[in-house]
Parts: structure tokens; sequence; C-alpha cells
């Protein structure tokens, strides 16, 4: 029989019968599970990056953030996707409503992640007063 060992002599992390620290479930072979909140920040950052490296001086002083939803819904029946604060060079992107509201015609990991990289590139598009296919004209012009 196994005696519990005093408060003060535990160890800080839990130690769950003597087998130590937990591993994580996807095992050590493969990569790390990842949340929709961490697919939807990676998306966000990346495509916001991109954007920089295409018009660093308008968007130098640009921060993005995200929220999981707008503050404060109001009486109009939509719910905004981003929030754009010219003013203060924020560009806010709500994580809920752009996930759950957005209607796909397929829902896979691809189509999710262009829902969410076309939602910031039109807010910049508001912020900077543009056209978002004007943003990366390249980018979609096919040889």
């Amino acid at each position: 029989m196994r005696r519990a060992l005093p408060a003060s002599v535990r160890p800080g992390w839990r130690d769950r019968h003597g087998r130590g620290i937990r591993a994580a479930v996807t095992g050590p072979h493969l990569p790390l599970l990842r949340s929709r909140a961490d697919t939807f920040e990676l998306t966000v950052a990346s495509t916001a990056e991109y954007l920089k490296d295409l018009w660093p001086d308008e968007l130098a002083d640009v921060s993005f953030e995200i929220a999981a939803m707008p503050s404060a819904l109001g009486t109009d029946p939509t719910v905004d996707r981003w929030r754009v604060l010219a003013a203060e060079r924020r560009v806010i992107l709500y994580r809920l409503p752009i996930e759950r509201l957005s209607r796909l015609h397929r829902y896979d990991d691809l189509h999710r992640r262009m829902m969410v990289e076309s939602c910031v590139f039109r807010a910049v598009a508001e912020l900077l007063g543009k056209d978002p296919w004007d943003l990366a004209p390249e980018r979609f012009r096919h040889l």
C-alpha cells in the first residue's frame, strides 16, 4: 500500500500516482493537435504578415487583434465579422462570427482558411480605402 507524501515533499506539478508528467495525447511521433482558435490565429497572423510585406508603409503601425465576439451586438440583425478602427490603426477580427456564420459550400480546412483570409483582406481593404482585389493583384493573376 502506497502512502501519500506530505504537501511539503510533493513537487509543484501534478504527479498522478507516481507516473510523472502526462505525455501529449498524440504521442511522441505525431504533431500536436491544434484547436480551431489556434488555426484561426495562425491564419490571421500569416495573412497579416503577407499584407504587411506587400504594403509596408501603409500597414507598418497597424495592429491585428482577435476577439471571440463583438462586445455589443446592437439592433442590427447582422453580426460584424471584423471592426476597423482607423484612428487607432487597429483591425479586430471576430473569430466566432467568421467561423460559425460563414456559409461555405465545402466545410474543409482549405475553405475555412480561405474564408478567414478573405475577411482579413476585406478588413485591410476597408482600412486602406481600397478594393480587396487591389491589395494583391499579382496573387490572383493566372498566367
